[in-house]
């Protein structure tokens, strides 16, 4: 009798200890394959999420919340890309996103350009027309150019290195000089420019235009300078990242001093933060040191 009651205790630990580390194994495979994104969720990439969302022609509102109508969206948006609809926002979806707005963002060919394969028809020379008497000069005055006509041609950049500071300190109170000039410069998902920029596209061209050429997006510029330890370590023209819609560095800035940093919010363009700021400091996923001593 007691070894029947052995080998039953026996085969009920295993079965036990079978079913507990199966257990185990689904809810590891759960959270790793676990959405970016899902119903409920709230805050700065939610508002990129829908910002693109309608900019693509999909019906939802900038509330800033993952709601029914953003999950609607994203249902409908991942259907017409080939992807499972499941309404939740992965990688893959995100990578789709990015690939669409980046087709709409490209300058169309202009109407005078002909199709490939086509030749131009002739230009036909039409009569001049008869002079006219010179307009009056305007007593209004000129209106002043804006920046973006304003910009001068980019200097003759260098490529920096991987892996070591390559920033002169002398030039990183220039750097800061050019990031602020673009304060309040609207966000574009995919921007380079004065007309908009992304994170990583306003970073690179501040770089670019005092003569420095770095990678186009966050987890490649997360490559350049030394990594620091602390954030205390950091000065005035490092580079500072935030894990934002991915893990690992998805989004980057320009550190100004006293713990604080100009990046592109995607709700209010270029702008100046706090490391501490209720949003940024959990996200905080490093700085690079450029800057050499």
């Amino acid at each position: 009798m007691g070894l029947r009651l052995k080998s039953f205790g026996a085969f009920f630990c295993l079965r036990f200890f079978a079913a507990f580390f199966a257990f185990t194994l689904f809810l590891t495979g759960t959270s790793l394959g676990a959405p970016l994104l899902r119903q409920g969720a709230e805050g700065h990439d939610v508002h990129v999420l829908q910002e693109n969302l309608k900019r693509l022609g999909y019906e939802v509102e900038l509330t800033d919340v993952f709601d029914d109508a953003t999950y609607q969206a994203v249902s409908a948006f991942q259907r017409n890309e080939g992807i499972a609809a499941s309404g939740t926002v992965d990688r893959e979806t995100w990578r789709s996103l990015k690939a669409r707005v980046a087709e709409i963002n490209k300058p169309q060919p202009s109407a005078s350009t002909p199709p490939q394969g086509k030749k131009p028809e002739p230009k036909t020379e039409k009569p001049a027309a008869p002079p006219t008497a010179p307009e009056k000069p305007s007593s209004e005055p000129v209106p002043e150019k804006t920046s973006s006509e304003k910009e001068t041609p980019f200097p003759k950049a260098e490529k920096v290195p991987e892996n070591t500071p390559f920033l002169p300190k002398g030039k990183a109170d220039a750097i800061i000089k050019t990031a602020k000039k673009y304060i309040g410069t609207r966000y574009v998902f995919g921007g380079t420019t004065p007309k908009g920029f992304d994170c990583s596209g306003f970073v690179q061209y501040v770089f670019k235009k005092n003569g420095f050429t770095i990678p186009r997006t966050a987890d490649e510029q997360y490559k350049l300078g030394k990594r620091i330890k602390k954030r205390g370590e950091l000065s005035p023209g490092d580079l500072v990242f935030f894990s934002t819609y991915e893990k690992g560095a998805s989004h980057c800035g320009v550190y100004l001093g006293k713990n604080q940093f100009i990046h592109v919010s995607s709700s209010k363009g270029v702008r100046i933060d706090s490391l501490d700021d209720s949003y940024w400091k959990p996200r905080w996923y490093g700085g690079k040191h450029i800057v050499k001593n």
